[in-house]
């Protein structure tokens, strides 16, 4: 399979990691991180030393799994843990794990003595199609995701489906989330694709597509002046969601799960603002109804979940943005949403799975 070129970044996929090797020859480091959470070293690790012959040459730093846990807190444990390994600017860190760690690994990597080279290495399906790509770190403050972050290229990227088969089914399921998103914003031949496809076994040529959209978009744009904004469609609301449910822990929502109840409210303003047609919200509203579990927005927590939305980085003068669906395969983006409409939105989500 191709591989990507993202802004001088490679993104290589299903070369069992053989690059890597001569990425860190090449690169002459002093000194090669490998940093992981503590599911991932379980799982993931062996997979990573058995892809590159039982390289060992690397010190580990694990931190605990979890989004909970992707905040400044255990950044500066972690800067700390590279001081004690005495790590100077010609070190190399290897973010092994899902998105919290492609995205807290590249913050401390970028911040570190004012930056250090890292490669992601991205072992979920969520992390492979969304998180590792575009020079997106990031962590969270008060729950809310990724307010504090930076964009920064790693080194490179590395896509390799042998670690998709360490996944139980409900976070293949969240990754596929992403995808669906890409395709509705960029692609409805994908899209159509997608709904014929088995999350649980899937082509290795529909990830590299997922990635080849956002890639794509990333490359016109990227700092996100622009286009870029489009890969927020379904977060608005959903990180909203997804931050209230971990805020509340009434509810432990998967990102892909949350960023699914978004890409259900804001198909509802794209039919209500941009003339996306009532055949395809209906298909699109049926489509994930399909897939995902019924999650009830509680009407008590509608003020909390504005306010939510209301600290979106993407919001500008105050006012909530959206991306919202002109039509499947064409997203529009700064899309100005009344918070009435919103809050119909929520109760849209609600009723559909009650039809």
């Amino acid at each position: 399979m191709a591989n990507l070129e993202s802004a001088g970044t490679t993104i290589y996929f299903e070369t069992s990691l053989a690059p890597l090797m001569e990425i860190i020859e090449q690169g002459k480091y002093s000194k090669v991180f490998v940093f992981t959470d503590g599911n991932t070293s379980e799982i993931c690790l062996p997979v990573f030393r058995s892809l590159l012959a039982d390289f060992s040459e690397f010190d580990l730093i694990e931190t605990d799994p979890g989004e909970e846990n992707k905040n400044i807190d255990f950044c500066i444990g972690i800067w700390k843990t590279l001081l004690d390994f005495e790590a100077d600017r010609k070190c190399l860190m290897i973010n092994l794990g899902g998105g919290v760690i492609t995205d807290m690994g590249g913050f401390v990597a970028s911040t570190y003595k004012r930056g250090i080279d890292f490669i992601n290495i991205p072992t979920t399906l969520l992390s492979q199609v969304d998180a590792s790509v575009g020079g997106k770190t990031g962590i969270d403050i008060d729950n809310i995701k990724n307010m504090v972050g930076t964009f920064t290229l790693p080194k490179a990227v590395f896509i390799e489906s042998e670690f998709l088969k360490t996944l139980p089914e409900r976070e293949l399921l969240s990754g596929f989330a992403e995808m669906i998103k890409h395709g509705l914003i960029a692609d409805a031949a994908y899209y159509q694709s997608l709904k014929t496809s088995d999350y649980r076994n899937l082509d290795p040529a529909a990830v590299f597509r997922s990635v080849e959209i956002k890639n794509q978009v990333v490359t016109e744009d990227p700092q996100e002046q622009n286009i870029r904004k489009i890969l927020n469609f379904g977060h608005t609301i959903g990180h909203a969601v997804e931050s209230y449910a971990l805020n509340s822990r009434s509810k432990t929502l998967t990102h892909g799960e949350a960023i699914a109840i978004g890409m259900v409210c804001e198909a509802f303003l794209s039919h209500r603002y941009c003339n996306l047609s009532t055949e395809e919200l209906a298909d699109i509203t049926a489509y994930f109804c399909s897939l995902y579990p019924a999650y009830t927005i509680e009407p008590a927590s509608f003020d909390a979940l504005l306010k939510l939305m209301q600290s979106d980085k993407k919001n500008e003068h105050g006012q909530i943005l959206f991306s919202l669906l002109e039509r499947i395969g064409h997203c529009e983006y700064n899309c100005k949403v009344t918070e009435k409409d919103i809050l119909e939105s929520l109760n849209y989500y609600n009723e559909s799975y009650n039809k």
